[in-house]
């Protein structure tokens, strides 16, 4: 027997990958070579799109965000360390989800499970084959090994990825070797944290506010009072000697009294079931070559790696998964348009350029030095500049990537992210991201007469219809096709489209799903 397809990885992107092939009608199997979760701290949450790509599959609650949408940060943000005044901005693209990474793989693995996905843990990818229209994984498990075909192989193994290695897909790009970056579950003394806003105060430095870095002459340092955890502190400092000693909370009050030039008690951490207790040395930012090569794709760590954590590169990841299910599904089901699995390198390639981009420019930022500290001022002054503070808050969120959609896109809403939208249906107000949680291809219709969804009444079994009437007298966009990655592949403000505008739907319709 044949499967669909085969994910190796079982951490948080190749179960929202699984999740999207599921919802698709698509049964993949996820090979995943821990036979438990790991416990090990990495991302401790979600920021920017992605907070608002997870509501639009019905996650964000689920994950701890509460029952309300999620809402935008307006307050104040860091780039490079440097504060971005977020209140600058008519809106924020800044959301945050604070969500330890192996919650997020509890939450996605339960929700996998609900859809029916098969979970083999312990089992590992340890070689593979690619035929003309398929591709055999050698896989390890607990009872040896054995072999299993697919039409698909996707790699979700992380930034060592076997995956990767086996295609011969090089991953090339920078290496640094000159930070350390030291990180404990600690406590503080309780009187110099401010219980109203959070903020540390250190007699000696100043005040610290919470989960904001702070870069001086000597290196960076942060405080994230987690809620439900103990303070996590962080250091980074260049040029270090090299040691072999294990890790000690003694070695990271040292390091802080460097960085910040003034002593910081610090205490074991108290009721953390697993306390965070490591040093890093270096980093690297790579991109692979390609991410896909015949019928092997690579998401997340696999495709891209950041020196600056684990943070961007999740978020990243996740957005990969969701990009690439909808157009392995379509292909697997027949019909779907040709050259729709390259736009997957395409898109996801340019928005991980975005990334490498941003990861670079705030690590040279940061960098100790008074030839950096002279540039910092003069960025510090264009900081004070709407438009500045508005471009770097949607790179830091990712909401800078537009997709080409192809042909003429003469509504601004084309090629973004799905716009917030309230609409009014006989039952009640609904958003526009709650009908986006099956996934599927949507078109929402809001003109007078409903003549956009005439225009596709012949695709009803392809995608989602919904007319009703928009939440604002006067709404930006009267009618939209979203792909089912809730990137918007058509729009129109009319309130009748012309037939030019709505034979330019049925060709936005052709070109990503296919003939009717």
């Amino acid at each position: 027997m044949i499967a669909d397809v085969v994910i190796a990885g079982g951490g948080p992107n190749g179960l929202m990958l699984a999740c999207e092939l599921s919802l698709a009608g698509i049964h993949p199997v996820v090979l995943e070579r821990l036979p438990e979760p790991s416990a090990e701290p990495k991302a401790n949450g979600l920021l920017g799109q992605v907070v608002r790509l997870v509501d639009h599959r019905g996650l964000h609650e689920r994950l701890g965000g509460g029952p309300n949408p999620p809402q935008p940060n307006t307050g104040y943000f860091m780039f490079a360390a440097m504060g971005l005044n977020l209140g600058l901005l008519p809106a924020s693209p800044i959301y945050g989800l604070p969500v330890p990474q192996r919650e997020i793989v509890r939450v996605l693995e339960a929700r996998a499970a609900e859809l029916g996905v098969e979970i083999r843990r312990g089992h590992q990818l340890v070689g593979l084959a690619q035929g003309e229209d398929d591709v055999t994984a050698d896989v390890a498990g607990p009872d040896g090994e054995y072999r299993l075909r697919a039409r698909y192989l996707v790699g979700a193994d992380g930034a060592h990825s076997v995956t990767r290695k086996l295609s011969g897909i090089g991953f090339p790009g920078v290496s640094y070797d000159r930070r350390t970056n030291r990180t404990a579950h600690a406590t503080v003394p309780a009187e110099w944290v401010d219980p109203a806003t959070g903020a540390l105060t250190v007699p000696g430095h100043g005040t610290i506010r919470p989960f904001l870095p702070l870069r001086t002459e000597h290196g960076g340092f942060a405080y994230a009072p987690f809620p439900g955890h103990p303070p996590l502190i962080s250091t980074t400092e260049w040029d270090q000697p090299e040691t072999e000693e294990p890790m000690s909370l003694e070695e990271l009050r040292a390091s802080a009294r460097r960085v910040l030039g003034a002593d910081l008690p610090l205490g074991p951490p108290v009721g953390e079931e697993h306390p965070v207790l490591r040093r890093l040395t270096g980093g690297n930012t790579r991109v692979a070559e390609r991410f896909r090569d015949g019928h092997v794709f690579l998401v997340g760590d696999a495709a891209h790696v950041y020196a600056e954590g684990g943070g961007p590169g999740l978020n990243l990841g996740l957005q990969d998964a969701v990009n690439l299910g909808w157009k392995l599904a379509a292909e697997l089901r027949g019909g779907a348009p040709a050259g729709l699995l390259d736009t997957y390198q395409t898109e996801r390639r340019g928005a991980a350029d975005r990334m490498v981009m941003n990861a670079q420019a705030q690590s040279a930022l940061s960098a100790p030095g008074g030839d950096i500290t002279a540039l910092r001022q003069l960025f510090a002054e264009l900081l004070g500049q709407r438009d500045v503070v508005q471009h770097l808050a949607a790179l830091i969120a990712g909401a800078d990537v537009r997709y080409d959609m192809g042909g003429a896109d003469p509504h601004p809403a084309v090629g973004w992210f799905a716009p917030e939208l309230a609409i009014e249906t006989a039952s009640g107000t609904v958003r526009l991201a709650e009908l986006t949680r099956a996934a599927r291809p949507l078109l929402l219709d809001l003109t007078e007469g409903s003549s956009a969804a005439r225009a596709l009444e012949d695709r009803k079994d392809q995608l989602d219809i919904v007319t009703a009437r928009p939440g604002t007298p006067t709404p930006e966009v009267t009618a939209l096709l979203l792909r089912p990655d809730c990137y918007v592949a058509w729009a129109t403000a009319s309130p009748d489209p012309s037939p030019a505008e709505r034979e330019s739907l049925r060709a936005a319709a052709r070109r990503w799903h296919g003939a009717p």
